[in-house]
């Protein structure tokens, strides 16, 4: 009996030994989940540039409710209106980078940089790249009198009588603006160019023959095709777009020609790595349903995933294209 009672204070500690080894293990198994979980714990902001109803705002929202099931809390859309993007841009490059304000920008982001160098931010800089999510199909449209039909017949007709012809954009700087000014650079073509204040009135007027050649939106563009109401001569870029496959690409007479704004999720400057990486996986996660696909043909757009570190490099040599473009064909934003 006093052998008994002698092992007791021993058996406790044992006990006591296996019990505190045991709790480590779990806690050493645990911790790692409770940091991977730890974010996100609140919703996430997805500040857009543009109006509520606009091509980004748009895939933004398609985006947004699909990440909020992946992620298991809200991502909402927030529109910050104003100079393009910029206010947008510069919103989100000051918020704080713990991933919780992100931002759905577009070319224009780059090409601003470019035009007004004096602005307080850097895409590449002030910024780390999420992931690639979609491109915007471009397409030349053109009245029914135009003589060309395909590529190859618009190369030929630009070389030829270049001077007889103008095309309309959405603006000065804008993707389809310095798209064909690059077309413009190809054929050697002193084609004039006619900035309208947006997309709406460039279809209307190249229809009524008020403009010859019009960039406008792949969907928009093919509408009206589809109606026989104008031409639509060529796509600006190389992927297919559903609805519009009967449309050959530019580079079918311009080998490697290939345009369409691109739109992407950006976070701040500073945004943990692994934050970083668990958005870009549940973008990719959303982008890879067909439902999303769909979603976005609607929309007019493609899926065009890409990672952090793929984006980082597209934004770069975009940055780089544009520049070149912008410098050769001498081009100034407006006002200045």
């Amino acid at each position: 009996m006093k052998a008994r009672q002698a092992n007791r204070p021993e058996r406790r500690h044992a006990l006591r030994a296996m019990a505190a080894l045991g709790l480590a293990g779990a806690f050493a198994f645990a911790a790692p989940v409770a940091r991977a979980q730890k974010y996100p714990d609140k919703p996430i902001r997805l500040v857009v540039g543009y109006s509520a109803g606009g091509g980004v705002d748009a895939v933004a929202r398609l985006l947004g409710v699909r990440l909020s099931a992946v992620l298991g809390q809200q991502v909402l859309v927030e529109n910050r209106t104003g100079a393009t993007g910029l206010i947008a841009a510069e919103f989100v490059a000051k918020a704080p980078p713990d991933g919780y304000t992100l931002m759905m920008g577009d070319s224009a982001l780059l090409i601003a940089k470019l035009l007004q160098p004096k602005i307080g931010i850097d895409p590449l800089t002030s910024f780390k790249p999420v992931a690639g999510a979609f491109i915007s199909p471009l397409m030349i449209v053109a009245n029914n009198d135009f003589p060309a039909k395909t590529p190859a017949e618009l190369v030929k007709e630009l070389k030829a009588n270049a001077s007889r012809y103008s095309y309309a954009t959405s603006g000065v700087g804008t993707v389809q603006h310095l798209g064909f000014e690059m077309l413009k650079q190809s054929t050697g073509s002193p084609v004039v160019h006619v900035p309208y204040r947006g997309a709406a009135q460039i279809v209307p007027d190249v229809i009524g023959g008020q403009i010859p050649l019009g960039v406008v939106s792949a969907t928009a563009g093919m509408a009206q095709a589809k109606a026989g109401k104008l031409r639509a001569v060529a796509l600006m870029n190389t992927a297919k777009l559903e609805g519009a496959e009967s449309v050959p690409p530019l580079a079918d007479a311009l080998p490697g020609f290939d345009v369409a704004p691109r739109i992407f999720v950006l976070a701040p400057a500073g945004t943990p790595n692994e934050v970083v990486e668990q958005l870009s996986a549940a973008v990719k996660s959303v982008l890879d349903t067909p439902e999303a696909g769909a979603a976005a043909a609607a929309q007019g757009t493609l899926r065009a995933y890409s990672t952090p570190s793929q984006l980082g490099k597209d934004m770069a040599a975009e940055t780089s294209r544009w520049k070149k473009i912008i410098s050769d064909q001498r081009i100034v934003a407006e006002g200045n």
